[in-house]
């Protein structure tokens, strides 16, 4: 009982830490984050802050964590749910992903900073192996379905799950820049389109799916990567240094 109890606290403890971290990042920005003010915010000390996280960096790596797992408690009912047609299950499971992005731009803005930063990338390639792990089973169930239902044609149902993974991957390459560019404003949006609309062409013909059948992000959802968070001064941009600066950005 003891123990329970204690691990209740912890757990406590840190999602207040998590929740003044996700606040400062959505208001000030992570760069302007300062780990002083949450001490002050919580009144907790240094070493009770570096108990549960031992930098910054890691901050904000569990507040993306956390952030993937409420994420996981939306996505999980729409791939069980039997009612559900299989392109219905990708929609909504796509939908779900996005908005939960959108709804935490601020925040997803500051990991994507660092993500992508070249002295990042064995920790990036050792998580992208983790959300292989992860979000595998979901996809090849839901394909299996739509092949069973025959709206989907892929004899490949496991492999075509993890490729659709990569896709995911590779847009975040291909949009990154443009998205952290301090100088990024509403003109690249035919821009921006192009590789979305590329990205969901691909992911249709991964999976034998009809053309055009997954909905596409609309220009008011686009438009808003693009445009400065609402009341808060944007972030000085971290040059991306993984490549040729060409028509990439990430997400």
């Amino acid at each position: 009982m003891v123990r329970i109890v204690k691990e209740h606290e912890y757990a406590a403890r840190r999602n207040a830490i998590l929740d003044a971290a996700q606040r400062a990042v959505e208001t000030k920005g992570y760069e302007q984050m300062a780990i002083a003010d949450l001490l002050g915010e919580l009144q907790i000390s240094s070493g009770a802050f570096y108990h549960y996280f031992d930098s910054k960096p890691a901050l904000l790596l569990a507040l993306v964590e956390r952030m993937g797992d409420q994420v996981e408690q939306l996505v999980l009912p729409i791939v069980h749910d039997p009612k559900l047609s299989a392109l219905d299950k990708l929609q909504r499971f796509f939908a779900t992903l996005d908005q939960g992005k959108l709804a935490h731009k601020r925040l997803v803005l500051a990991y994507l900073r660092i993500w992508y930063a070249d002295e990042n990338a064995i920790v990036r390639h050792k998580l992208y192996v983790a959300r292989v792990k992860r979000f595998t089973p979901w996809l090849e169930e839901i394909i299996r379905q739509g092949v069973e239902e025959g709206v989907l044609t892929t004899p490949y149902p496991d492999q075509a799950a993890r490729v659709v993974i990569s896709l995911f991957e590779d847009i975040g390459y291909a949009t990154v820049e443009l998205l952290l560019s301090g100088e990024r404003e509403l003109s690249d949006l035919p821009r921006f389109e192009r590789i979305v609309e590329a990205w969901a062409d691909a992911l249709e013909r991964v999976l034998g799916a009809p053309a055009g059948c997954l909905q596409r992000p609309s220009r008011e959802e686009l438009s808003q990567w693009l445009a400065p968070s609402s009341g808060q001064k944007e972030e000085q941009p971290v040059q991306p240094s993984y490549g040729p600066k060409s028509e990439e950005r990430a997400l």
